[in-house]
């Protein structure tokens, strides 16, 4: 009898110490859970903010230089809210018609591709937005490619998973024009 009563205390006193130590562990297994979370949205708004930053500079160069190399070619050509077609003279000869010198920049689903005449090809995916602005030379908005001076820029970029939604804005004026 002695052997069970030492059996019974002995396992009462080990339910007491496993309700302690889920007690315990509870709160720090839900404070690691949210440390994790908070670090998958930071990685994320990290992500989202470089490859926008990325795809934001290279349409930026891009629309600058735009009319450069020759006088008898807009710039622009097509001047839509997510869709820019661009004009740059790469090989001295004074125009814009060899494979390469039309670059036409463009949102796709959730994805700015950018086609110079091989195909659209990725840029940045996981983008929310795309807005293209176009000013004229006094700052008014226009839609007319050939009157197009400054462009504003504005994505919308998420990371992996839609976490970390990051908007990005610059102007840009081009050089040519």
């Amino acid at each position: 009898m002695a052997a069970a009563t030492l059996v019974s205390v002995n396992l009462a006193e080990l339910l007491v110490v496993v309700a302690l130590l889920g007690i315990v562990f509870a709160p720090t297994l839900t404070a690691l859970e949210q440390g994790q979370r908070a670090y998958t949205i930071g990685a994320a708004r990290v992500e989202a903010q470089q490859n926008g930053r990325i795809a934001l500079e290279r349409l930026a160069r891009e629309i600058r230089n735009a009319g450069a190399g020759g006088v008898g070619f807009d710039a622009i050509s097509v001047a839509e809210r997510e869709r820019v077609v661009l004009h740059v003279d790469r090989d001295g000869d004074g125009r814009a018609a060899t494979p390469g010198e039309t670059i036409t920049w463009l949102r796709a689903g959730t994805v700015l591709r950018r086609d110079a005449g091989g195909g659209a090809q990725p840029i940045v995916d996981g983008v929310r937005g795309l807005v293209l602005e176009y000013l004229d030379a006094a700052g008014r908005p226009t839609g007319v490619p050939p009157e197009v001076r400054t462009v504003v820029i504005t994505l919308t970029t998420e990371g992996s998973g839609g976490l970390g939604a990051m908007t990005l804005t610059t102007q840009t004026r081009l050089r040519t024009r």
